[in-house]
Formats: C-alpha cells, sequence, structure tokens
C-alpha cells in the first residue's frame, strides 16, 4: 500500500509526543512534518527518549509548507489556536484530525465555556468520533473532532444503558485523571508539592467537559441527558478512571449489557471485576465494567488519558477517515508494572 503522508503541529507537548511513538512504526502512515509555535529544533531535542529513534527537524508552523508535505494533519494545539490552524489547513485541502476542543461542541456550546468561534463553516461539518459508539463516521471526513478524555471515559461507560437508565433521576460522574492531562507547562495546582500525596477535585460541576459529555451523551439517545460531573486529580502520571452512577428503570444484567453493547470492538475489554488504570497505561484499550445494587447502577471505565483519551483515539480515528484497518499502529501493550 501506498505510503500517506502525514504530520503533527503542536509536537512539543504529551499528547504530541505519543503521536510521533505510534507513527515512527506505522505501516502506512509516514511523519513527514513536525512543527510548534518556535521551530528551528528536533524531536530529539525536544523529547530525549526518542533520540536514535526519530529525529526529525521541527519547523515553524507553516501551512503552505504542511499542505505541500502533508495529506492528513494532527493537531496537537491549545482551543482557538487549533481551530485557527485548522481552517487554513483546510483551505489548502488537508486533512485535520484535531486533539482540541474546537471542534467538538454546538457554537452555543463552545461559546459558552470556551470563547467566540472562528471557523463556523467547518464546525458545522467537523466529525466527532468515538469509533465504538460512532462506528465508521469518520471514514471519508475532512475533519475530525477527537473527544476529550473525561469524556471518553464517561460515555463509554455510560453509553451501554442509556436506554436502562431513568432519565428523571440525577446521573452523577466521578472522573479521576493523572497529571499529564494538565498538559506539560508547570502551574501551581500541578507542582509536585500540590499533587503528591494528595487527591483534589477541581471545577465541579461546572467542568466544560460535562456539556460535551451532556451533549453527545444526548445526540446517542435521541434524549436530552443531564449530568452532575465531578473530574479529581490524582498523584499518578497517567490513567484515568471514569465511575457513572445512576438508577435503572428496567431489570437487567450489567456485564451482560456492556459484553453485548462491545462484542467484537478490539479496544473495549468488559471486566469482570472493577478496572485498574495500569491496566490500559500506554495503550489504546478501554476497560469497562458494572455493577448494581437494586436499581442503582455503577459503571466504569478506566483508559490511559494520553492515548485512549488523545493520541491513540486520534489515530484510530485518522486511521478510519483514510479507509484503513482502525488498528493499525495501536499500541496494545499496557506499561506494566
Amino acid at each position: 500500500m501506498k505510503a500517506i503522508n502525514v504530520g503533527i503541529i503542536g509536537v512539543s507537548g504529551y499528547t504530541g509526543l505519543e503521536l510521533v511513538k505510534m507513527l515512527v512504526s506505522h505501516p502506512v502512515f509516514a511523519l513527514t512534518y513536525c512543527a510548534n509555535t518556535e521551530g528551528e529544533t528536533t524531536i530529539a531535542a525536544l523529547h530525549p527518549s526518542l533520540a536514535g529513534v526519530c529525529d526529525l527537524s521541527v519547523d515553524k508552523v507553516d501551512l503552505d509548507r504542511a499542505a505541500a508535505s502533508c495529506e492528513l494533519i494532527f493537531l496537537a494545539l491549545p482551543h482557538k489556536t487549533a481551530m485557527q490552524t485548522a481552517k487554513g489547513l483546510l483551505e489548502r485541502g488537508v486533512k485535520v484530525v484535531d486533539l482540541s476542543a474546537d471542534y467538538r461542541l454546538s457554537q452555543e456550546n463552545y461559546e459558552a465555556f470556551y470563547c467566540e468561534h472562528e471557523d463556523i463553516e467547518n464546525l458545522s461539518h467537523a466529525v466527532y468520533s468515538i469509533p465504538e459508539l460512532h462506528g465508521n463516521r469518520a471514514e471519508g471526513a475532512q475533519l475530525i473532532a477527537n473527544p476529550g478524555c473525561h469524556v471518553t471515559a464517561a460515555l463509554m461507560a455510560l453509553a451501554p444503558f442509556l436506554d436502562q437508565i431513568d432519565l428523571g433521576t440525577p446521573i452523577f460522574i466521578d472522573s479521576k485523571t493523572g497529571v499529564s492531562g494538565a498538559g506539560k507547562s508547570p502551574s501551581a495546582g500541578t507542582h509536585y508539592v500540590s499533587v503528591n500525596d494528595n487527591i483534589n477535585c477541581y471545577n465541579i460541576i461546572k467542568h466544560r467537559h460535562a456539556v460535551e459529555i451532556e451533549q453527545h451523551a444526548s445526540d446517542l439517545c435521541g434524549n436530552a441527558i443531564r449530568v452532575t460531573f465531578v473530574p479529581s486529580l490524582v498523584p499518578m502520571t497517567r490513567g484515568m478512571l471514569a465511575c457513572v452512577y445512576a438508577t435503572l428503570k428496567t431489570e437487567c444484567d450489567p456485564l451482560v449489557m456492556m459484553e453485548m453493547y462491545y462484542a467484537d470492538k478490539p479496544f473495549v475489554r468488559v471486566r469482570n471485576a472493577p478496572p485498574h488504570t495500569k491496566m490500559t497505561s500506554g495503550t489504546n484499550f478501554a476497560d469497562v465494567y458494572a455493577a448494581r445494587h437494586g436499581n442503582a447502577l455503577v459503571a466504569m471505565c478506566a483508559i490511559d488519558n494520553l492515548m485512549r483519551g488523545a493520541s491513540s483515539q486520534a489515530l484510530a480515528n485518522a486511521n478510519i477517515m483514510m479507509g484503513l484497518d482502525e488498528t493499525l499502529g495501536i499500541p496494545k501493550i499496557a506499561y506494566v508494572p
């Protein structure tokens, strides 16, 4: 099969690093262009762990050069910057997989939680995709909105039960994440002395990922979904565990429901006990589990926040976009111990 040239803009951060690690050994995608805001460096200089593995030059962002070099670009950029870059790439005929929030929400929801949207035209045809929940809708797309990490874990725990939940009762989501989810730039809240031996909730109820969960859960089931979302920062580098609490309106075996819903999905493992985040570390696996106590449902999903919550899911979506096997180049062996 002919190689497909791809690039990464925003290669300096953790998600950019994970993309490089997968793309250097991808059987079809050829990494030919990397860029950040400064340029004039190399991949190995930015990420010393890749010395002797990848020493591509890293340029200052140049959309004309990117378009000349690549058929597809991954954007690992902050919100607002991503949409400005995506718009220029799409105008030049380049396909885009965007890891930011810029194309994940309706204009109304986006502007309520982020900023004024500057690319309404492309927002209208962006494809939001969790492959297990949305099938192959990404195939042939020009622009993919890659879902957020909290949202991916929460929706994958919740989705099998959307038809079984009493929507007149509260849905609570408790999602715990490793510190890498805050990004590479240091802050007081992610400083070692703030995180070590500590767990803290942040942006409870009003977190902007709550509206992403609500919008896309509502789209999946055709009814308005409202959730109470509580994220927590835990003292580990990577990993995420989302626990969903809801009320069932029907008699069902939750594990059987999950097994039926995720049958033949290569990156979902239905566990017989609550999942451990370590079992998914460095992979695209989503490990799910559910139990009930009377009509009370507990459903959970463990993922790697940098992988399934960002980079490996972006690569799976890119594979589907380009008509390839979803699993190509995707890591399956966890970082254990």
